[in-house]
């Protein structure tokens, strides 16, 4: 009965938070701060930060990840489900049913989508701003992420992000490595070390396996989960870096159109929760709700099984220099990579003319200097497209 009590708790805490946590990855990590430590005090500041930097540490979600592994230790496996059901559902919902809104109709043509492209120009730039500050600070990161920037530009695929990002990992570890690597605490978790080592080998096995599965039994569905699956396992720095990857997943393959992936994107700025349900959206345009569900469970899979595989050894992985060193060299290919999306697709899909140049300029400024909630400014950009369309 107290498990049972203990579940619905963090289901009903989650689904708060899912319901008002607006803002991306970095807000999010606040609103969790405020509610599970400060508030409930299910953690301790230090156990936090750490959980927070394993997180940041894996690719995926981060945010999300926080969340699983909050649940996680406060519930065990159901806790952790509850803990992503709550967070995910609500914008989940919200954004397939705008993929619903948006098919059978002339909406893509209206002016208030192409505002929402433009939210979409500025949502990303304002990412590029703050995760090159963070991330690329002085020359030598800056430099690889120029480089990964140019590479994934000149050669467009998804095997080039791969090699950017296992080169700039080698380039961390060559430049980083003598750097001191930074103290945690060890923070006890309901899994055991076998079961860890068993959700990575589970995560490491379906990534090389369902590709070929793909190919071997030929399914909409079974190809809609393995480039979904990849995406998730494979991006660094959550949110709006998944967004290359997406595009290069779902556009070409006809899934959905170029703009129907810009609108459902500057649409998923306007709702709390995580960025990452922007898949809900993308599997509803192409297979309805039985694509919807399929997309989101098959995006945030690898999170649950990374953050399970990683808790029971995070101590020791994130205390050894060289893997600090080589997540340094990582996040800044990350910001080259969010840099080249910036410019192609959603620059030359969304800026057209010196008007929209001067749209995009404005929701920019609103969102770094006026420091205005997104939502407010995606409802700001919408009205502005509606207006002059």
């Amino acid at each position: 009965m107290n498990n049972i009590k203990s579940w619905l708790e963090i289901l009903g805490v989650s689904a708060k938070l899912g319901l008002t946590s607006f803002g991306g990855p970095v807000a999010h990590l606040g609103y969790f701060y405020n509610e599970y430590v400060r508030r409930r005090k299910w953690m301790d500041e230090q156990s936090y930060a750490d959980l927070v930097a394993l997180c940041q540490f894996l690719p995926g979600p981060a945010s999300s990840q926080v969340g699983i592994g909050i649940g996680l230790i406060r519930g065990g496996w159901i806790g952790a489900l509850a803990a992503w059901i709550g967070f995910t559902l609500p914008s989940a919902v919200v954004m397939a049913l705008f993929a619903y809104l948006i098919q059978g109709t002339d909406t893509l043509n209206a002016g208030w989508i192409h505002g929402l492209k433009l939210v979409a120009v500025a949502i990303v730039a304002q990412a590029v701003w703050g995760m090159g500050q963070k991330l690329a600070p002085d020359r030598s990161r800056a430099t690889i992420a120029i480089l990964a920037a140019v590479m994934v530009l000149l050669w467009p695929t998804a095997l080039s992000q791969l090699i950017v990002v296992f080169a700039a990992g080698v380039a961390g570890l060559v430049l980083y490595r003598s750097t001191n690597a930074t103290a945690i605490a060890d923070t006890q978790v309901p899994v055991s070390r076998k079961a860890g080592a068993a959700c990575l080998l589970i995560f490491a096995a379906l990534l090389f396996l369902l590709p070929l599965l793909r190919e071997a039994f030929p399914s909409f569905r079974l190809a809609l989960f393995d480039s979904l699956y990849r995406a998730g396992s494979l991006v660094f720095g959550g949110g709006h870096v998944v967004l290359p990857l997406l595009e290069r997943e779902t556009v070409p393959s006809g899934w959905v159109s170029r703009e129907q992936f810009l609108a459902g994107y500057g649409a998923a700025q306007a709702v709390p929760g995580p960025l990452f349900t922007f898949t809900a959206y993308i599997g509803a345009v192409a297979d309805g709700w039985q694509g919807a569900l399929v997309a989101t469970l098959a995006i945030f899979l690898p999170a649950f099984l990374l953050v399970g595989g990683a808790l029971p050894f995070w101590t020791l992985v994130r205390s050894l220099p060289w893997a600090q060193g080589a997540l340094a060299g990582v996040n800044a290919a990350v910001v080259g990579i969010l840099l080249a999306a910036l410019y192609d697709p959603i620059w030359t899909s969304a800026i057209r003319g010196a008007l929209d140049f001067a749209i995009a300029a404005i929701l920019f400024v609103m969102l770094i200097f006026w420091k205005l909630p997104p939502w407010v400014v995606v409802i700001a950009g919408a009205l502005a497209g509606a207006f002059l369309g």
